[in-house]
């Protein structure tokens, strides 16, 4: 059983979070990024008025989001509720509920004309033939949040086909892709990923820019 579920708890940068079974332990490379507001890929944080965290689960990057850009709107989805009942005591936590809207939606099939400044995912991205051997540890966490088909990019895939009609002009994505760079490279030779550096190395989150999206 891993250790935040038996304390109900998980630190990611400093802050904080409730959390147990219904949702995966915090781990995201975005954070880090998100300490930095994505300096220099965004140069004026205050200028951000709406953000999208894609896949939020305990709801820590929608927080993370929330504190590093100060005037914006952050929407927060999940597919599952049982995620979205731990968000809901997280955003309560840092009493963020003006600022952050749970949504509960298959990506962003419940939403209805918004247009974002910034989408951020971490999505399920472990491949298969991964999933089959995880450890036991890994095993105790929602498999929802993790299994992303064959290759581990059904949900990028499906990211990358719907994102720029949810980014405002000038909007930009960011996608924690696991250890999936050069699968996602090689079926995607068209789009010119930029990958940001973290603590882990330059091969685990990409940006995209609206205007380089299908």
């Amino acid at each position: 059983m891993p250790t935040a579920y038996l304390i109900q708890e998980a630190w990611l940068l400093g802050h904080r979070f409730y959390v147990d079974e219904r949702v995966i332990v915090p781990r995201s490379f975005i954070a880090e990024l998100l300490a930095e507001t994505l300096s220099p890929w965004i140069s004026a944080p205050k200028a951000i008025g709406r953000v999208l965290d894609l896949c939020t689960g305990s709801g820590c990057l929608a927080i993370l989001a929330a504190l590093a850009f100060p005037e914006a709107q952050v929407d927060a989805i999940d597919i599952s509720s049982r995620a979205l009942a731990v968000a809901h005591r997280n955003v309560d936590d840092y009493r963020l509920a003006d600022r952050i809207r749970l949504i509960e939606s298959d990506a962003f099939t419940a939403l209805t004309d918004e247009a974002y400044d910034l989408i951020l995912a971490n999505p399920p991205y472990v491949d298969a033939e991964a999933m089959a051997t995880l450890p036991l540890e890994y095993r105790q966490e929602p498999a929802l949040a993790l299994a992303s088909g064959a290759d581990g990019l059904d949900f990028t895939r499906r990211l990358l086909a719907e994102a720029r009609s949810r980014l405002a002009p000038g909007g930009i994505l960011v996608v924690e892709i696991g250890h999936n760079r050069m699968a996602l490279e090689a079926a995607y030779p068209q789009l010119p990923f930029t990958w940001l550096e973290t603590t882990a190395g330059d091969s685990f989150v990409f940006l995209l820019r609206r205007e380089d999206l299908p």
